[in-house]
């Protein structure tokens, strides 16, 4: 009993770094929007040009996790964990002694890729830390609930620096702090012991999993996802520009009250999937979706600015539970190459949906145009999500593997 209980109390606090890890990074990452006004003023650049600094992230985290996403399978979770933190820590204490544009996008590009490593080794830990394939979704979604915090938090912390005349750098001068905090931790706590990759014995991890049609079918519908999410916290400020109706405190808050709801969407989510199916409540709340962005363009303004920001609680346990069913489809030794293909196309997504919906709006001369293209990603999530429900392909995988990796039934 006495083992039973410290072995708990140690998972416990694996737990509770991995939701701090994914906290601290996303308060850089999602600070990008605030830090790009201060780096179009200092160096005199162009929307196109500033936009790099979230080009750079995005795309260092795509290369990683695409080309490095198997390290969690071939050398473990702490090790990988690890790396990716100290390079992480790294290129925040050096963004610090930076002065120049070319220096801090290379930096970020560089954060990028150590974002990649150890979030990949992060997702593929939390199947050693389930019990089940339910569990695994509902810790996902208080994971995402903690990146929503830390979502938060970034740009609020980094408000009030610049408001004290202090420069944007110390943001990550603070994130390179509690990395290395977190990287002590780990280092001292003992992680579940992980299966043996196949890919230790010659195999291709990423190649198999990237060929295996459920992690691509939820790769898929992450990468809709993803692009309906940009819409609004890139696009929705544009939309609501020059707003002036009875809800103009609304529109100046609109952002954050988007984030809000959808961190604390994300922790009633991680209660709902342990009492509700979850492709049920995938397809329902896509469909909320579907009818928050409709008012958006049918009603225009006036509508967009209450039903784009309520629309974060229905985005909210989206992502997470795409993210966690995809990667709870491969056996518990292929999770990090699961991990890095979902989030592949995550990045890819979080680059692509947003220039997109940008050229639509420029071809056709106003920001809402850009948005009818947004609903059309929308409806298409909710079109395979409703199909999943309907269907439930995955039934006899996650079933299995919940008897073969994980000892229970509970698919």
């Amino acid at each position: 009993m006495e083992r039973s209980l410290k072995d708990r109390s140690n998972l416990a606090v694996v737990k509770t770094l991995t939701y701090a890890m994914f906290a601290m990074f996303a308060m850089t990452t999602d600070s990008v929007g605030v830090i790009i006004p201060e780096v179009i003023r200092t160096f005199r650049l162009s929307l196109t040009a500033a936009g790099s600094f979230q080009y750079a992230t995005m795309g260092g985290i795509a290369v990683a996790a695409l080309l490095l996403g198997q390290l969690a399978d071939r050398i473990g979770r702490r090790r990988t964990i690890i790396a990716g933190l100290t390079l992480f820590a790294a290129a925040c204490f050096l963004i610090t002694t930076g002065n120049s544009f070319v220096f801090f996008a290379a930096l970020l590009g560089l954060s990028g890729i150590a974002i990649g490593v150890f979030k990949t080794g992060a997702l593929a830990l939390i199947g050693d830390l389930s019990s089940s394939t339910t569990e695994h979704t509902s810790i996902m979604n208080m994971l995402e609930g903690f990146f929503g915090i830390g979502a938060i938090v970034g740009p609020a912390v980094l408000a009030r620096l610049l408001g004290a005349g202090l420069p944007w750098t110390r943001l990550y001068l603070l994130a390179g702090a509690i990395c290395a905090i977190l990287i002590a931790f780990a280092s001292l706590v003992r992680y579940p012991e992980a299966a043996r990759s196949t890919a230790d014995r010659g195999g291709s991890g990423i190649s198999a999993a990237a060929k295996n049609p459920y992690v691509l079918a939820f790769s898929t519908a992450a990468f809709l996802y993803v692009g309906v999410e940009a819409a609004v916290y890139v696009w929705m400020p544009t939309l609501l520009a020059g707003y002036s109706g009875n809800a103009a405190a609304l529109a100046a808050y609109a952002v954050s009250v988007f984030f809000l709801l959808r961190a604390a969407g994300r922790f009633l989510g991680a209660w709902l999937l342990t009492r509700y199916r979850w492709q049920a409540v995938l397809a329902v709340f896509s469909g909320g979706i579907v009818l928050c962005f409709a008012a958006a363009v049918v009603g225009g303004v006036r509508s967009a600015v209450y039903a784009l920001p309520l629309s974060g609680l229905f985005m909210s346990v989206i992502y997470p539970t795409i993210n966690s069913k995809g990667i709870s489809c491969l056996p518990k030794a292929e999770h990090g190459a699961g991990a890095g293909v979902i989030l592949f196309f995550t990045c890819v997504s979080a680059v692509a949906a947003p220039l997109a919906i940008g050229a639509v709006s420029d071809a056709f001369g106003q920001i809402a145009y850009g948005f009818w293209l947004a609903t059309g990603f929308a409806a298409m999530l909710f079109a395979g999500l409703l199909l999943n429900w309907v269907v439930n392909p995955t039934r006899a995988v996650l079933e299995q593997l919940d008897l073969t990796e994980y000892r229970q039934g509970t698919a």
